[in-house]
């Protein structure tokens, strides 16, 4: 009877969980907002399979600790995998959300061990420690998770809880009695990240109280430096029978090292541990370098026929453990559980609230798709103020910039409709870097350079802020002066090492284009040569948008030149195999002298002929072009359409293109250049095709399941990127990066709103006929602006969410309707105008 009500005791606290969502203040109306709170229709498993590297685990909105579950997935970039298969290894406290190449962060696991006889007979490695998940009866694992909150229940009868503030998680782990007597036990890793490249460990438990401090020197995961990070772990029991949260002291303790826990031993000499394990287990060889090393710790369950609960507090630092330490103790002193919980819930759904829908018949997914997207454009870049070991500064330090390349087109235009707070103080965290290091960060991870992929693409960011937000700029501490020297140095002073930080720029202002004989700094031969220099072609323009502003003619005129070299790498003779005659020109590599240099215009697409070269990262490639071909780097200059249909032979022929592209599977949504194809038909003047496609392209590419992320095998998520382009597309809407212009289709919904506390200002896009998802009025027929007759069907401007204004749309079947009579009706491009 007594394990009867401790298990339904368990159970209660189960129910009276933060995942049951409780109703929340509207942030629109300042009332009690009744019925299902914003966060509820978030999922957070969409794209944590199939190698979509989404991080599911608990945080806050662009927090620091990411705390979550890591598998033994090959694709566990952040951590977890949705496959049944895959065992858990630890629940740890860093993590990025879809990144590529090595996994990042996943520092400082923490494992619950239930089951084990004796201390020293313990698994205690990452590789012989995992176990599997408890299954439910459809065949997926027992997993639940909510902003804020993560659970799961393991097949040794563990369950795992987890919860995070910034800088610090806490975590609670029940188990169940155990017939054996076996005590419950906290395994601590310090050294495993995702990389297993931790090294130089450190690590130390009081007897006493049980606290762990530890920490180790890590790889970066998409560059060549290490980084230092720091943990600091404390405990607490929790009895059924008392609800005051006990302090008892380990009744074991003792450090690992490898698959060899030693008991008692606190820390204070880890390679004499390790000596220890290696001479007394094989008495055939001494450890040189510890390899994995941890401490483990067993509790003395408060009732040996009732289950044991355990919270487990871990704060983490970049600075020491010292740090980590106080980190823990400021944030969450109280070990609330519940607490946290509820409060990161309450911050996600004040932020996810900003935006509203209302549903038409059968739209409950849809809406679970958009506000998933929205959620994990808040998941990076992350908020390590406080916590960087690089320089002393009062402002903000922003990290998990993972790449800017990814998520300037898209996420950063959705932050600053409805969080500009936030991208005020990413804004003023990346000038601050450059007033450090020289440069605007590109690819940033765990306060280390990580390798540039496009461009210098922190400008467009930069800049995206400043057009939309000029007048405010002051208010929210930006500075004017120093974000423009911040602009000016990125687009003029050469880096020694291009490759981690700012440009090309010697070749740029020389050639007006990228040679792909010249020469890099360090002395190597130019990759990614027509790529690079598409991307500064559009930061120029960015750049010449902000002198506008400041009114600094002269400036904003030679941007806006050097904007439009993007011409200079269109070889026009350049012919498609096996394509049709109309596709004709293309983008080129070119040498020094002038000429053209020739890549397969089919190269890094499905189609690219046998060994044609990499299209990833490479410093041997010199093909020209980074994750996407050359016909579909043809279509980008997102700045200047019109130029575009002008050398592609007039709208007409630029469609045909379009088409093919499209039709031949050249387009791909993850190839970040080729992102505004299927939008692009605005600027030939047929908006219909551009609904048509862009349906067609979220409908293939983007679901609510595990795997609901683009591409036949999945991709990643692209730290917000893939989620931001998602929801722009249910919003009807799609951005041009550093202007006050958005492309203007159809929304999914009837009404979309979107609330922006610096305006205090609600701007609603709303269908005045909405006939539902399936009817076939899907085409923009009519606009209307608080009212008023609006110029265009192909776009809008900022001025109406400064305002707060209302756009009613009429729908039409009609897929054939141009942007409208005037002359001013077609989207801007640099070489027409518009941007004024």
């Amino acid at each position: 009877m007594a394990l009867v009500l401790a298990l339904a005791t368990t159970f209660i606290s189960i129910l009276q969980s933060p995942f049951l969502w409780q109703s929340v203040p509207d942030p629109l109306l300042g009332i009690q907002n009744e019925g299902p709170s914003a966060s509820s229709f978030v999922n957070l498993f969409i794209g944590t399979a199939n190698n979509g590297h989404v991080f599911p685990g608990a945080t806050l909105p662009h927090g620091m600790v990411k705390v979550g579950m890591d598998t033994n997935s090959r694709n566990n970039q952040a951590g977890y995998d949705a496959d049944p298969k895959y065992s858990v290894t630890g629940f740890s406290q860093l993590h990025d959300d879809g990144t590529g190449d090595r996994a990042s962060l996943s520092n400082f696991k923490i494992f619950p061990t239930a089951g084990c006889p004796a201390f020293e007979l313990c698994e205690t490695s990452v590789f012989k420690r995992p176990v599997l998940r408890a299954i439910l009866p459809d065949g997926t694992p027992d997993d639940l998770g909510k902003p804020g909150y993560f659970s799961t229940n393991l097949s040794t009868g563990v369950r795992a809880e987890l919860t995070a503030t910034r800088r610090a998680s806490l975590q609670r782990y029940t188990f169940q009695p155990d017939v054996d007597g076996s005590l419950p036990r906290i395994n601590v890793d310090i050294t495993n990240d995702g990389q297993r490249s931790g090294n130089s460990p450190t690590l130390s438990i009081d007897p006493l109280t049980g606290r762990v401090t530890g920490g180790a020197v890590f790889q970066a995961s998409f560059g060549p430096r290490q980084y230092k990070a720091y943990t600091c772990v404390d405990f607490r029991l929790v009895s059924s029978s008392d609800p005051l949260l006990l302090r008892a002291p380990p009744a074991e303790y003792g450090t690992w090292s490898r698959n060899g826990p030693v008991l008692n031993e606190v820390g204070n000499n880890l390679r004499k541990c390790a000596v220890r394990i290696a001479s007394s287990r094989t008495q055939m060889f001494l450890l040189v370098s510890y390899g994995e090393v941890g401490a483990l710790l067993g509790f003395q369950p408060p009732n040996t026929t009732a289950p044991t609960t355990i919270l487990v507090r871990s704060g983490v630092s970049f600075i020491s453990e010292k740090q980590a330490c106080d980190n823990a103790d400021s944030e969450i002193p109280d070990f609330g559980f519940d607490r946290v919980a509820r409060e990161a819930q309450k911050e996600w759904d004040e932020l996810l609230g900003r935006i509203r829908v209302t549903l038409g018949e059968g739209q409950e997914d849809t809406r679970e798709l958009l506000y998933s997207s929205l959620y994990r454009t808040h998941i990076s870049p992350a908020d390590y103020s406080e916590e960087n070991p690089l320089w002393n500064s009062t402002e903000p330090y922003y990290d998990s910039f993972y790449c800017n390349w990814d998520t300037y087109r898209t996420m950063f235009p959705l932050l600053a409709m409805h969080d500009p707070e936030r991208f005020a103080l990413i804004v003023r965290g990346m000038i601050s870097i450059q007033q450090h290091e020289g440069w605007l960060p590109e690819c940033r991870g765990a306060t280390s350079l990580q390798y540039i992929q496009g461009g210098s693409d922190g400008e467009p960011i930069v800049a995206e802020f400043y057009v939309k937000f000029f007048e405010y700029a002051a208010s929210m501490n930006v500075s004017s002066e120093k974000m423009y020297e911040a602009l000016l140095a990125d687009a003029e002073n050469e880096p020694k090492n291009a490759d981690l930080q700012g440009r090309l720029a010697t070749m740029w202002k020389e050639y007006s284009y990228i040679p792909k004989d010249g020469h890099t700094p360090g002395g190597s031969l130019a990759p990614r040569s027509v790529s690079r220099a598409l991307e500064y072609a559009f930061s120029d323009f960015t750049i010449s948008q902000v002198a506008k502003l400041l009114n600094r003619t002269e400036d904003a005129v030679k941007y806006a030149g050097r904007a439009g070299n993007f011409v200079n790498h269109w070889n026009p003779e350049t012919t498609m195999p096996d394509g049709p005659s109309s596709v004709r020109g293309m983008m080129q590599p070119r040498l020094k002298n002038g000429s053209f240099s020739y890549t397969d215009p089919r190269h890094c697409s499905p189609h690219a002929p046998p060994r044609s070269g990499t299209c990833y990262f490479s410093a041997g490639d010199l093909t020209g072009f980074y994750e996407g071909s050359p016909l579909l780097y043809s279509q980008y200059a997102p700045h200047d359409t019109a130029k575009l249909i002008e050398l592609q032979g007039g709208p007409t022929t630029f469609i045909e293109r379009l088409d093919f592209i499209i039709d031949n599977d050249y387009f791909d949504v993850t190839d970040e250049p080729g992102q505004q194809v299927p939008f692009m038909y605005h600027y030939a003047d047929r908006p219909g095709l551009s609904t048509n496609r862009t349906r067609q392209t979220l409908e293939l590419f983007f679901n609510t399941t595990v795997a609901g992320l683009p591409g036949n095998d999945g991709t990643v998520e692209h730290s917000g990127a893939m989620g931001s382009y998602a929801f722009f597309v249910l919003a009807g809407l799609y951005p041009l990066p550093a202007t006050r212009q958005l492309l203007l289709s159809s929304p999914y919904f009837p009404s979309i709103s979107f609330f922006n506390p610096l305006f205090n200002a609600k701007a609603t896009i709303k269908v005045t006929n909405f006939e539902g998802a399936n009817s076939t009025k899907i085409f923009v027929q009519d606009v209307l602006v608080d009212g008023q007759p609006w110029h265009s069907r192909c776009f809008i401007e900022w001025d109406v969410f400064e305002r707060g204004s209302t756009v009613e749309i009429t729908l039409t079947d009609d897929i054939t309707l141009p942007c409208g009579d005037s002359p001013n009706a077609l989207p801007p491009s640099l070489s027409t105008g518009g941007y004024d």
